[in-house]
């Protein structure tokens, strides 16, 4: 039965990674339009614990410093310790007009589209209002708040509803898999006027 079940697990994830992610990744540009979000309640997130990201399922430590998901047997990529992206545009307290243009940067890394297997390489997906992080150790989900840049951007233009929104940037693996150190922007709020 655990054979099966990871041999179906294999082979969705080897799917989701081949069929894309979301509309986020079809513009060849390096930018993408994203869908209208919608206005919710947001609260900026804390410094990511790696622990605490792990919704509490066991985890291994390998030779290399990435962790394997005792569960899913999902191996966690490493990444420099020193590694940060940053969200370069808009400044964090900065009031907008939609669509908003955001800017991603790295630090200690390189930008790769995703089914890249390189070392010390990602691709940026979007947080947009979420109250937490979301698992570290399974492909992120694609919603209207995990936005995935599957394809190597660097920016997009979001449609955003007038109000108070937060932004963060998390860099995922060529699988979509959080790296191991989680490499974080700080979380910003931006406001977006009528």
């Amino acid at each position: 039965m655990r054979i099966r079940l990871q041999l179906l697990f294999a082979v969705l994830i080897t799917t989701f990674v081949l069929t894309g992610c979301s509309d986020h990744e079809s513009d060849p540009q390096g930018s993408a339009d994203a869908d209208q979000v919608k206005d919710e309640p947001s609260q900026k997130t804390s410094s990511l614990d790696d622990d605490q990201a792990m919704s509490g399922e066991a985890a291994e430590s390998t030779e290399d410093g990435a962790e394997e998901n005792a569960m899913s047997g999902m191996k966690r990529t490493s990444a420099p310790k020193d590694a940060s992206a940053a969200i370069i545009a808009p400044k964090d307290g900065a009031t907008v007009t939609t669509p908003v243009m955001v800017k991603f940067g790295l630090d200690g890394m390189e930008v790769a589209p995703a089914g890249t297997d390189k070392p010390n390489t990602g691709h940026h997906h979007l947080l947009v209002d979420m109250e937490q992080m979301p698992a570290m150790n399974k492909p992120l989900p694609s919603t209207d708040q995990l936005l995935h840049f599957g394809k190597g951007q660097t920016e997009t233009k979001l449609e955003l509803e007038p109000g108070q929104h937060t932004l963060q940037l998390l860099l995922g693996d060529h699988r979509h898999v959080p790296h191991q150190p989680a490499v974080t922007s700080e979380t910003i709020t931006i406001t977006v006027e009528k």
